[in-house]
């Protein structure tokens, strides 16, 4: 056998030169059209028409309104909210005030609402409630430092239990019931 009747089998032979210039306008036209249809598609995907009602800045405003809103305030706070014109009214204000009204009387409800989530479980180092041991030494220090510590904050613990809602006469209702539960 010859040299040439191996390499036969190995090459693409082209009989003409018009088919060497078909192979390369395809190899090259190919990939630009597929690259031109991909753009058209992705850019067509979602056009918008910025004149439609749908694109009006009251109708933008509207979808993008929060569902709800969350307010931190006191009994005076929410007092000189709903004093001033076109304060919220109804629900929200009487919620408020509501929950700081109950804040300064009842230091198992202010268990309950904000300290019961870590002093329940004994998250992050929080003594558990009624447990004598953890709270012996804290009980020590005094009333005074238990109070300034739930008033101000400590380690993990936020500044009024992250209830910023209460009155420092309910974080020491909340603080008296603890130390009730652990003697």
């Amino acid at each position: 056998m010859s040299q040439n009747e191996h390499d036969s089998g190995d090459k693409i032979q082209f009989d003409t030169p018009k088919q060497v210039i078909t192979l390369l306008a395809l190899t090259a036209l190919v990939p630009i059209v597929i690259i031109v249809l991909v753009t058209q598609f992705i850019t067509n995907m979602r056009s918008v028409d910025k004149d439609s009602a749908a694109m009006a800045p009251d109708a933008v405003a509207k979808r993008l309104k929060p569902v709800g809103e969350v307010a931190f305030a006191d009994a005076a706070s929410v007092a000189a909210i709903a004093a001033t014109p076109g304060a919220p009214a109804g629900k929200a204000a009487g919620a408020v005030a509501a929950s700081a009204a109950a804040a300064g009387k009842d230091g198992k409800k202010i268990y309950d609402s904000s300290c019961a989530v870590c002093h329940g479980a004994g998250v992050a180092g929080a003594p558990k409630l009624g447990d004598k041991a953890a709270w012996a030494p804290r009980i020590k220090a005094g009333a005074g430092a238990l109070y300034a510590s739930a008033l101000k904050g400590k380690g993990a613990m936020p500044a009024k239990g992250g209830n910023a809602a209460l009155d420092d006469t309910g974080v020491k209702a909340a603080v008296d019931y603890l130390v009730g539960a652990a003697k």
